[in-house]
């Protein structure tokens, strides 16, 4: 017999699988061959580890560079 914690976690086990399949098929996009920001083409392997890319490694980490700089992070 379930009880309520086994219900809840059902619950969560639905609601968590659910998440990730709407992440997947926002992030499943044609990634783009040049950096949208230095036109440089990205790398082969960049673009098929993640679909939908539109940065070149450099960009990217320049732009989480910055955002961590804005945020107050170190």
């Amino acid at each position: 017999m379930a009880d309520v914690i086994d219900t809840a976690q059902e619950h969560a086990d639905l609601v968590l699988s659910a998440q990730i399949q709407a992440a997947r098929a926002h992030i499943a996009g044609v990634s783009s061959m040049f950096c949208i920001d230095c036109d440089r083409p990205i790398q082969e392997e960049r673009r098929a580890a993640l679909p939908g890319v539109e940065l070149c490694v450099y960009c990217k980490e320049l732009s989480e560079m910055n955002a961590r700089h804005y945020r107050g992070n170190k």
